[in-house]
């Protein structure tokens, strides 16, 4: 399962999840004004920087809206 670590303040942010949501993506949200949400952040991709998108099936990490897009659109084809 996709997880999107995201701030609700970050446009960025929302246009990755406008875009999971109108094409059904599922995806757990990782709000990361949540300390346990932000700690794993640090731990997993060390900067304090959203969107970010962890893809543990496929051993996949990355930051930038554009290209979390990209990968997901690949992804499901």
């Amino acid at each position: 399962m996709l997880e999107l670590f995201y701030s609700d303040t970050c446009p960025y942010c929302r246009k990755v999840i406008d875009f999971f949501e109108e094409n059904n993506i599922d995806f757990i949200p990782k709000e990361i004004h949540e300390s346990e949400n932000y700690d794993d952040l640090m731990t997993i991709g060390k900067i304090a920087q959203v969107p970010f998108l962890l893809d543990k099936e496929n051993n996949v990490s990355m930051y930038e809206s554009d290209d979390i897009i990209e990968y997901v659109k690949n992804l499901n084809g």
